[in-house]
């Protein structure tokens, strides 16, 4: 199915501008986007992100425009502290449990190896 669409995709981009380049983009998405598939990434941040991007990054240039350049606007508030302190905590925890998992599903694979081999002997 995926293949079908990306055929047409890129007849689509290349009926609309005659553009080679065009299709390349079109192919190189399409096996980036395949590759986010097959390491399941989430959909929804992805396309979150995408559409929320441009809109943080105006009102953080605005916010430094405002504070001339000054970094420590964003910490001098306490809500925006508050706000920075959980998106930092919530990135460790998130990496914290991410090498629990796999140690711990390294190690169940490693103990079930060996019990089935010792169950061999």
């Amino acid at each position: 199915m995926h293949p079908a669409a990306l055929f047409f995709i890129a007849i689509g981009v290349y009926s609309s501008n005659d553009s080679l380049f065009e299709v390349g983009e079109v192919l190189v998405f399409g096996i980036i986007g395949a590759i986010l598939m097959a390491l399941e990434f989430p959909v929804a941040t992805i396309l979150l992100g995408y559409v929320l991007g441009p809109l943080v990054e105006e009102i953080f240039r605005r916010a430094l425009l405002l504070s001339r350049g000054d970094l420590m606007i964003f910490i001098q508030r306490p809500i925006s502290a508050a706000f920075i302190s959980a998106s930092m905590l919530l990135g460790v925890l998130q990496i914290m449990f991410a090498l629990t998992r796999a140690r711990t599903s390294t190690t169940a694979t490693g103990q079930s190896a060996g019990q089935s081999a010792s169950a061999a002997n």
